[in-house]
C-alpha cells in the first residue's frame, strides 16, 4: 500500500492543508494554518501525523503560463521544505484555477461568506491535491 500525499495551498496569508486517503484516491481538507504564524511547527505535526510519501505544493502560474512571484515563492519554498522532510517526495503541481472552483463549490453548498473566507485555502488545497491524484491514477492506469 503506498503512503499518503499531503498538499498545500500556499497563500501569503493563509496556507489550505489536504491529505489524500491511504490508497491515494481521495482528498479531503484538513486545515488551514496562518502564514504569519510558525505554521511550520504545525507542519512538522502533520507530515508526523500522516507520514507522507509527498508534499504536494500549489504553484500559481498565471493563465498564459508565465511564473510570477508568488510561484517563484513556492518554487524557493519546495527546496526549503525538502531539506527539512527528507524522507518526503516535493512535488509541485500548477493550482490554476484552484482557488476559483473552491470558491465556486463553497457557494454551491451554500456556504456563507464568513464561513467561504475561513475553508477556501483548505478547500483548494483539496482541490490541488484531487487533480493531482486524478492525474497520478491516469498515469497507472493499463
Amino acid at each position: 500500500m503506498r503512503r499518503r500525499a499531503l498538499a498545500l495551498d500556499i497563500g501569503s496569508v493563509r496556507i489550505g492543508v489536504a491529505v489524500s486517503d491511504p490508497l491515494g484516491m481521495f482528498a479531503r481538507g484538513i486545515a488551514v494554518l496562518r502564514a504569519d504564524s510558525d505554521w511550520m511547527g504545525e507542519l512538522d505535526s502533520l507530515i508526523r501525523e500522516y507520514d507522507p510519501e509527498v508534499l504536494l505544493l500549489g504553484v500559481p502560474i498565471r493563465t498564459g503560463g508565465d511564473r510570477g512571484p508568488e510561484a517563484r515563492r513556492v518554487e524557493d519554498l519546495s527546496g526549503v521544505l525538502a531539506e527539512r522532510y527528507p524522507s518526503v517526495n516535493v512535488v509541485l503541481h500548477d493550482e490554476r484555477f484552484s482557488t476559483t472552483i473552491a470558491t465556486r463549490a463553497l457557494i454551491e453548498g451554500d456556504v456563507s461568506r464568513r464561513d467561504r473566507k475561513k475553508k477556501v485555502d483548505m478547500v483548494a488545497a483539496a482541490v490541488i491535491l484531487q487533480s493531482w491524484l486524478d492525474r497520478e491514477g491516469e498515469s497507472r492506469a493499463p
